[in-house]
């Protein structure tokens, strides 16, 4: 095999395009997650009202359970809609 074979059988590596969109690197402390904070918890949030992943906010774990609960206060106060 030539070595002009072997070039064009590598495949490069193909990177994504929301790579650098995926995470968000929010600097929250936990007492700044509350439900009447409405601002902070529509980023949290997506189009279809979905909470984004811990991946993608950068929340760890007691963070994402107090978000989690503050959304779920939001939307019963109608701060924030269960769907956009």
């Amino acid at each position: 095999m030539s070595v002009a074979a072997f070039r064009k059988k590598r495949r490069k590596r193909v990177r994504r395009a929301g790579d650098n969109a995926r995470f968000r690197g929010l600097r929250v402390k936990i007492e700044d997650i509350d439900y009447k904070n409405v601002g902070l918890l529509q980023r949290l949030v997506s189009a279809q009202g979905k909470l984004f992943s811990r991946k993608r906010t950068g929340l760890n774990a007691a963070q994402q359970r107090a978000a989690a609960v503050a959304l779920k206060r939001a939307r019963f106060l109608a701060l924030i809609p269960f769907v956009s």
